[in-house]
C-alpha cells in the first residue's frame, strides 16, 4: 500500500483481522437499526403529533416516552420502549431462546417492523414476526365479561383504526414484507387461541383493554419459551391492562421480576419456574 493510502486511512483488506471485520459489521448493524428506530418514531424528521392527546407541536421529551401519537410515523410507543424492544429481541437471538416474535395490537405496525428489521440485521431466517390486530380499531368494552374495561373509550378514537393493507404497505416500505411476517387478522378472542404458533421468544402486549391483555396471555403465555420476554406496553397508563396482568400472574402463581422501561411500559423474563 502506498504512503498516501496509509495517510488517508485506507487499509489493505488482506491485512484486516477477523476482529476488525466483525467490529465493522456490528457498527453498521447498529447504525442501520438506530436509523430504523428514528424513522419509526418520527424523531428523524420531528413528526408532529395528532391532536388526540391535546397538542400538535412536536416535543422530543414526549416522543421519548411515547406520550403523544405521531401524525405519520409508524409507532406511538416512543423512543425508550422501541429501544427496549430491540434490546430484548437481540437478547433472545444471542441467547438462542427458541420461538417467534409477536405483537398483539400493532397500530401502524412500527414495533413489528423493528422486530423484522432486527431479524434481518442478524440474518435470522428461521423466526417469524406475528402481526396480530383487529385492524378495525379497539373493540367496545364487553362490560359483562370484563368489568375492568367499563371506563374505556379507546373504541371511540378513529385514529386507532389502521387497516391491514396500510400496515402491510408500511412494512413493505422498509423492504421487510416477506414470508417471515405473518398476519393474524381479527378480534383476539377469535384469532389468538387458535393461532398456528408453536413457540414464542417474545410476546409484546399492546391491546389497550383488560380483555385484549388477558386473552393474549391465556392464549400465548404457555407457548413462550423459558428465557423469553413479555412486554406490556400500557401497564402504568391503562388500568384495565394493569389489572389483567396482575390477575393473570396471581391466578398462575407467578411472581416475576417486573422491570420498568419508561414509566409507562414494563417487561419480565420467563423463568423455568413458571
Amino acid at each position: 500500500m502506498s504512503h498516501i493510502g496509509s495517510l488517508m486511512g485506507i487499509r489493505d483488506p488482506q491485512r484486516s483481522t477477523e476482529q476488525e471485520i466483525t467490529g465493522e459489521f456490528e457498527r453498521l448493524r447498529d447504525q442501520y437499526l438506530s436509523l430504523i428506530e428514528k424513522c419509526l418514531t418520527g424523531t428523524l424528521y420531528e413528526d408532529r403529533p395528532l391532536m388526540a392527546l391535546g397538542t400538535e407541536v412536536y416535543d422530543p421529551a414526549l416522543r421519548e416516552v411515547g406520550r403523544d401519537w405521531p401524525a405519520t410515523a409508524q409507532t406511538m410507543i416512543g423512543v425508550r420502549r422501541l429501544r427496549n424492544l430491540r434490546t430484548l429481541v437481540e437478547d433472545v437471538i444471542r441467547s438462542e431462546v427458541p420461538g417467534d416474535l409477536i405483537e398483539t395490537g400493532v397500530w401502524r405496525g412500527g414495533a413489528c417492523i423493528l422486530m423484522r428489521a432486527v431479524l434481518s440485521a442478524y440474518r435470522i431466517r428461521d423466526r417469524r414476526v406475528w402481526v396480530a390486530d383487529s385492524f378495525k380499531g379497539v373493540p367496545p368494552p364487553d362490560v359483562e365479561s370484563y368489568p375492568a374495561d367499563r371506563e374505556s373509550t379507546y373504541h371511540t378514537f378513529p385514529d386507532l383504526l389502521v387497516p391491514a393493507d396500510v400496515v402491510r404497505r408500511n412494512i413493505e416500505k422498509y423492504g421487510l414484507l416477506d414470508n417471515q411476517v405473518a398476519f393474524l387478522e381479527g378480534w383476539f378472542k377469535d384469532t389468538l387461541p387458535r393461532a398456528p404458533i408453536e413457540a414464542l421468544a417474545l410476546l409484546r402486549l399492546d391491546g389497550d383493554l383488560y380483555e385484549s391483555t388477558i386473552v393474549a396471555l391465556n392464549s400465548l403465555y404457555g407457548k413462550l419459551s423459558v428465557g423469553g420476554y413479555v412486554i406490556v406496553d400500557d401497564y402504568h397508563v391503562v388500568a384495565g391492562c394493569r389489572h389483567a396482568i396482575d390477575d393473570f400472574l396471581s391466578d398462575r402463581g407467578i411472581s416475576p421480576r417486573i422491570s420498568e422501561i419508561d414509566g409507562v411500559g414494563v417487561f419480565w423474563q420467563k423463568t423455568s419456574g413458571e
